[in-house]
């Protein structure tokens, strides 16, 4: 079974071979590595995907990560395929070309968007001017409830907190749910992330998802 673990490390070489050796004892296969950010403290923060063989429990990734000075698990959950952050090109690129269906552009993002922000939804909103209205959401996103919720404080990339953001669909907080929103600036579509089970988005991520809302804005005027 394939889980993604992160992890932050000593900012120094050799770090990251010493937690893969670890790995390696434990049979686990590295499928991929992504630097999500860097701490002027001295330490790097990285999602790595791995393989565990049948019959080995995750508590041992969390054992082996443990047993190198310096190293701390963020969180770890099941995973499918391998981290593609690479694949935001492509994906910006197929928009481009789509920008005249707006509907078929907005299919291709949330589709995107969980294995390149390691996440395990996206929905994209617009705003009708009465409320807000689904246009297209990934695979694993809650269902439509039907409702027309008003995103109020939404004016550029961040996360969304349940106390904060009454406007948010409760089935959305579910599992434990972690949260980043972005509007697709000027535009009236809103893209929403949701992590079940966290991880917190960090503050590289949410730049990250700032920039794509400038992007694809862009594309779409």
């Amino acid at each position: 079974m394939s889980y993604l673990i992160r992890v932050s490390l000593p900012d120094v070489p050799g770090s990251l071979g010493e937690l893969a050796e670890a790995f390696g004892v434990i049979d686990a296969d590295i499928r991929s590595v992504d630097i999500v950010q860097t701490d002027p403290s001295g330490t790097v923060t990285d999602d790595i995907v791995v393989d565990l063989p049948t019959g080995t429990l995750v508590d041992a990734l969390i054992t082996a990560a443990g047993s190198i000075e310096g190293v701390d698990v963020d969180s770890i959950r099941p995973f499918t395929g391998r981290v593609d952050r690479r694949g935001q090109i492509e994906m910006l690129a197929r928009i481009a070309s789509q920008t005249k269906n707006v509907a078929s552009a907005m299919e291709e993002l949330v589709s995107v968007l969980p294995q390149a922000m390691t996440s395990s939804w996206a929905v994209v909103l617009e705003d009708t001017g009465s409320g807000l209205r689904r246009v297209a959401a990934s695979q694993a996103a809650p269902g439509d409830d039907g409702s027309s919720p008003v995103a109020l404080g939404v004016d550029s990339a961040r996360i969304l907190h349940e106390e904060s953001d009454p406007w948010v669909p409760e089935p959305w907080w579910l599992l434990d749910t972690t949260l980043a929103a972005c509007p697709l600036n000027g535009t009236d579509l809103l893209l929403v992330i949701g992590r079940i089970g966290g991880p917190d988005f960090l503050a590289s991520e949410v730049t990250q998802i700032g920039d794509l809302g400038t992007i694809i804005g862009a594309m779409l005027r």
